[in-house]
């Protein structure tokens, strides 16, 4: 077993052990933590294989919108955000322990990258694993590439359906009745005479205001 395989099952374990934490942790800061944990590791292991395209897509889309995830979580699960506010304190020390491992992967990574030169299963005059993934994905697997899309769709859907339910409390917008709205229901213009009162209720509201 050399390196690069020995540290392939290095991040391999960490990611299984990061993502049984997603599901098993209750602290939903901690679960988003280890979900970044999670992706950073599966992200290490495409770069050992040698698709640098992938793991840098899912560094970057994946782990950059994480906590647009954890927004979504909290929205849906009615978790009240102000003990979240209080205290970030007692989230420190998994979020370090979070960093240090990270930390710990990228150096590693470097280290076998410059060691070892992984080739990925295609052809290098093919334009690289961006070109062979592009031409895999349109050709070859374009169905089952039309369908993960068509089912992220509906989970979005869904995700925004579930965070739109009535609150006690909450305003929301009629977007029908606004359109049915008419320029006579909010303005209406009256015409009023000036008028002065007579002089009795004058002198009987000045004794009522004498202590």
């Amino acid at each position: 077993m050399d390196l690069a395989q020995f540290s392939f099952f290095v991040f391999a374990a960490v990611a299984t052990a990061a993502a049984v934490g997603v599901i098993s942790v209750r602290n939903p800061v901690h679960a988003v933590l280890l979900l970044v944990l999670t992706f950073f590791s599966v992200a290490c292991t495409w770069i050992i294989a040698g698709a640098e395209f992938l793991g840098v897509a899912l560094i970057l889309v994946y782990v950059g919108a994480v906590m647009v995830l954890l927004l979504f979580v909290v929205m849906m699960l009615d978790i009240d955000v102000a003990p979240l506010r209080e205290g970030y304190v007692r989230y420190l020390p998994v979020g370090l322990v979070v960093a240090v491992v990270m930390l710990v992967e990228m150096l590693t990574l470097i280290g076998v990258k410059a060691k070892v030169a992984t080739a990925f299963t295609a052809d290098a005059t093919t334009g690289g694993n961006t070109a062979w993934l592009a031409r895999a994905l349109f050709t070859q697997f374009l169905l089952p590439f039309e369908l993960a899309a068509v089912i992220l769709t509906v989970a979005v859907i869904a995700a925004v359906t579930l965070t739109l339910r009535r609150r006690p409390g909450a305003k929301h917008q009629s977007p029908s009745a606004q359109a049915r709205v008419r320029a006579g229901d909010r303005l209406r213009m009256v015409k009023m005479d000036a008028t002065r009162p007579a002089p009795a209720s004058i002198e009987a509201s000045a004794e009522e205001s004498k202590p």
